[in-house]
């Protein structure tokens, strides 16, 4: 039983939760802005892929800036990757359950 809630529960709870905070921040009066939700959505999961030895030595504050929006857009898109391989893990943890392999 515990093995099923920090397995499948919490992960989906806390998965689920993510989403429908960002869910509003995505929606637009023209329509729902699917990149911008790939990315809000990444965040959480490629926080450790953003800030990847790029920070400019001898630029501006603009190049800073830069270089930083760049990095959270990085981590945002492969966060959205590994907010996939969460989910399916997730469903994999299911069908090992499922099946008694667990």
């Amino acid at each position: 039983m515990k093995s099923m809630i920090t397995k499948i529960i919490l992960p989906l709870l806390a998965i689920a939760l993510w989403l429908a905070v960002c869910i509003p921040i995505a929606t637009r009066p023209n329509g729902f802005n699917y990149f911008l939700f790939w990315i809000i959505a990444g965040i959480p999961f490629g926080i450790r892929w953003m800030f990847f030895k790029l920070m400019p030595k001898g630029y501006g504050i603009s190049g800073t800036v830069g270089a930083f929006a760049f990095s959270v857009i990085v981590g945002g898109v492969i966060g959205g990757i590994m907010l996939m391989i969460a989910v399916i893990t997730v469903f994999a943890n299911i069908i090992k359950m499922c099946l008694g392999k667990s």
